[in-house]
Order: structure tokens, then C-alpha cells, then sequence
């Protein structure tokens, strides 16, 4: 709740920012046109170009109103079958949206890696905190799946990669997600890292599981194991408020007769860097064939197409999803 006051608080003086800034431009212009001083004409209708671009952008940012958009997110990644070229595939995604976090200003820490046997990633969980993290990033929830010449394969074989990505809204009030302690099972191990390296002396990581929906959640990144516990239980809230969502979206498909594809089939971006570059969102039809940029994490394109796509549309859409991590391919 105080996140999201704040945040509403920060809008509003946006807006009111904007509105005196118009306002100024406005009688500096009507000013310069009387005394006919063509510089200042040209440097005001410059101010008024970028108060434009800057109301284009906060109508925009109108459309993250769903309850949940105002906060930061959870955003895991799972590498499907395939082995080292899913693994590697899965880290370039995270790579990908920690960059996009970095160029909007976001704070991110990543809460657990499960690293591969011989590169990339079996799955990663981060958190991304800023105002509307969660709602710029929901529609990134769905299978991605990539095609290229193999760096891994001794033939350079073109080859084709899944993995799949998960956006949990965090929870930040208090008593939103009721959790017996009863219901969790919580096991401790010890850190480590690709190929047994950096094994720690003491038992630090944390794995727990929500025995009444099988949600298992680890952290290993912190350095102690409170640390490490207070982070899984955050991720244990964020799945358990998704699975809400999932539930409520479900039953509103239901109710109008559709069907809601949360699985591994639910694939919504193909990004191809053989035989040609392009990256193409399945759902919105957007597409750029710079994919070395949005690799590198320009990826509000894709962003501002999806949340387009869903003005008035009811339910959370493709920002709900199985509370599980995937275990193959579609």
C-alpha cells in the first residue's frame, strides 16, 4: 500500500510538473512571436516538442492501472530441454531484462541461480524494484524461444532454443498473503557454484516448500542464512499471489467460454539470429530486426506493443502463469 501511495503521489506530481512546464512554454512562445525573435520562437517550440514526447509518454504509462502494475516484480527465468544450449539461451534472457532494468533505472538483485553443468543457466530468480516494474514486465510472462548457429555444436548446426519467463507481482502489504507455517517444510544445504567451485563451510541456502501446492522455492545467493530465508519467503509470497491471479483468470476464461493456454505451448516471441535477424512478438505482430539491440535489453517496443494490445481487455492475461518451474520444451 505504501508503494503504491507513493507512486500515485510521484504521478500526480508528474502531471502537475508537466501542466506548469506547458503553461511556461506557452507565454515564452506567445512572448517571442510578439517581439519577433526568431531564436527564442525556435527554443521554445523545441521545449514544446519534448513536453509532447513527454505527455505521449505519460498517457501511456495510463494504461498500467491494474492493481498490481504499480510494483516491483519477481522475474525468474527456466531453461527448457535441451540441455547446454537451453541453459545458455536462459542466461542470455536475464541477461536481457537486467539490462533493460539498468536503462530504466530499476534496482535488481538476483535471488538464486542454478547454474549449468558446462555454461548458461538451469534457472535464475531476480527481483526488480522501482515503481511499475510489474506492470512494464507482465507481458514478458510466456515461452521464448530462439534460433541460431550453435556456438556449442562442432558442426555450427542451427539450432532451436526455449525458455520460459515468469512475472510475479511482489507482495507489499502486510496479511496479503496468509502463509501457515504449518504448510512449509524448510530444508538447509549449502551454497555452490557451476562444477562444485566456492562450496561453502556452512549451510546457508535455503529451500522451501509450500506443501499444500508443491511450490518449492530456493536462495543461495546471500551471504547468511536469514538473509537467504527472507528472500525465499518473498518469492514464496509472489508465487503464491500469482497462483490467485492464475486461479481468477481461469475461472473469468471459464465463464466466457475461452480457452487460457498457461503452459509451456504458450509461446509468445521468437527471436532469430539465423538465417536472418529479426524478433518478432507472436501476440502483437510487433517485430525489429535489430536483435542485437534487444538482446542488449531495448525491449520497450515489445512492451508498449503488448500493453496497447490489452487496452480494455479484462483479466490479467499472460501475466498469470503456473507457479511451477517448467520441465521441457514445448
Amino acid at each position: 500500500m505504501l508503494q503504491r501511495s507513493a507512486a500515485l503521489r510521484e504521478r500526480i506530481e508528474t502531471w502537475r510538473n508537466l501542466e506548469r512546464r506547458a503553461a511556461e512554454t506557452l507565454d515564452l512562445l506567445k512572448l517571442a512571436e510578439e517581439e519577433e525573435d526568431e531564436a527564442a520562437i525556435e527554443a521554445a517550440e523545441r521545449d514544446l516538442d519534448g513536453i509532447e514526447t513527454e505527455l505521449r509518454r505519460l498517457e501511456f504509462q495510463i494504461r498500467l492501472a491494474g492493481p498490481y502494475d504499480a510494483r516491483s516484480a519477481i522475474l525468474a527465468v527456466h531453461a527448457g530441454a535441451g540441455g547446454t544450449e537451453s541453459q545458455d539461451w536462459a542466461e542470455m534472457l536475464l541477461r536481457m531484462y537486467l539490462r533493460w532494468a539498468e536503462r530504466r533505472g530499476y534496482d535488481t538483485e538476483v535471488i538464486d541461480v542454478t547454474e549449468g553443468e558446462e555454461a548458461g543457466i538451469k534457472s535464475a530468480t531476480v527481483e526488480i524494484r522501482g515503481p511499475y516494474a510489474y506492470g512494464y514486465l507482465k507481458g514478458e510472462h510466456g515461452v521464448h524461444r530462439l534460433v541460431r548457429l550453435s556456438p556449442f555444436d562442432s558442426a555450427h548446426a542451427r539450432h532451436t532454443s526455449f525458455a520460459k519467463v515468469e512475472v510475479l507481482p511482489e507482495v507489499d502489504e502486510p496479511g496479503e498473503v496468509h502463509i501457515d507455517p504449518k504448510d512449509l517444510r524448510i530444508d538447509v544445504f549449502r551454497a555452490s557454484g557451476r562444477g562444485g567451485q566456492n562450496v561453502q563451510k556452512n549451510a546457508t541456502a535455503v529451500r522451501i516448500v509450500h506443501i499444500p501446492t508443491g511450490i518449492v522455492v530456493t536462495c543461495q545467493n546471500e551471504r547468511s542464512l536469514s538473509q537467504n530465508k527472507e528472500s525465499a519467503m518473498k518469492v514464496l509470497e509472489a508465487r503464491l499471489l500469482q497462483l490467485e491471479l492464475q486461479r481468477q483468470a481461469e475461472e473469468k476464461a471459464r465463464l466466457k467460454g475461452e480457452h487460457v493456454d498457461m503452459g509451456w505451448g504458450n509461446q509468445i516471441r521468437s527471436y532469430v539470429l539465423h538465417p536472418y535477424k529479426m524478433v518478432k512478438d507472436h501476440r502483437t505482430g510487433f517485430e525489429t530486426s535489430d536483435a542485437a539491440a534487444v538482446l542488449d535489453g531495448e525491449i520497450d517496443g515489445f512492451i508498449e506493443a503488448y500493453l496497447a494490445s490489452q487496452v480494455g481487455q479484462e483479466g490479467v492475461g499472460s501475466a498469470a502463469g503456473s507457479a511451477d518451474g517448467p520441465s521441457a520444451a514445448p
